[in-house]
């Protein structure tokens, strides 16, 4: 212990749908999980990953870049393992079909597992191949007692509820999406990342997400990457 503090950026967590999924979890308010849907359809074309007809110096390669899970989407993944923690009997398919000239992995793929905790199963499903801009990122979940949709370009509209004796509040307005050079990102929630940094150094709060819960993201989606056929 060198007395350090490690801060991971995973700034979903503040979207207000994501808080609120969380805190129905925790309450146990839909019962029993059985299954879980998570989808993220981006748009990523040679305009991100040539820029000026030229090669980027690392988007797309496999070393520094690492595939789509790790750039475009572990912060969604991060909400899986934030919301309902480890995942196990993990089986992936993937390919590479609308990037054969600009990426050294792949821009599609379908996760299947089972929740850890509670034995529910779910899927992962997800790519950059979508033409023109993004589709969408969303989460359905379907429990004993009910069932949500989360959607939006960056899963930040509750689309759907229905859960027994339970009545959808107003939630509070999500942030604006991230846009990188015309690309649209995940939510503009950095601002409350920055603040816990300075709320932790000065001793007013603890790290809202640690070094351990970042290294579990990062572990999720290299067994994603080990079980692909």
């Amino acid at each position: 212990n060198r007395g350090k503090h490690v801060f991971c950026v995973m700034q979903n967590r503040y979207t207000p749908a994501a808080q609120w999924l969380k805190n129905l979890i925790e309450q146990g308010t839909l019962g029993r999980i059985d299954f879980v849907q998570l989808n993220c359809f981006w748009n990523r074309d040679d305009r991100y990953y040539r820029p000026n007809g030229q090669p980027h110096p690392w988007k797309g390669t496999l070393q520094l870049d690492g595939g789509t899970l790790f750039t475009q989407f572990s912060h969604f993944v991060d909400t899986l393992f934030w919301v309902f923690g480890d995942i196990e009997n993990i089986a992936a398919t993937m390919q590479n079909t609308a990037h054969p000239n600009t990426i050294e992995f792949e821009d599609t793929g379908v996760v299947s597992f089972r929740l850890t905790d509670g034995g529910g199963i779910g899927s992962l499903n997800y790519s950059t191949a979508v033409w023109g801009q993004n589709l969408e990122s969303s989460i359905m979940v379907v429990g004993s007692r009910g069932s949500l949709k989360i959607s939006g370009q960056y899963m930040n509209d509750v689309v759907y509820c229905h859960i027994e004796g339970y009545s959808m509040p107003d939630l509070p307005p999500s942030a604006p999406p991230n846009l990188y050079e015309g690309y649209i990102g995940s939510a503009a929630n950095h601002h409350f990342v920055i603040q816990n940094v300075v709320d932790t150094l000065q001793g007013n709060a603890s790290t809202a997400t640690n070094a351990l819960e970042g290294m579990k993201v990062v572990d999720i989606i290299e067994r994603v990457y080990q079980f692909r056929d």
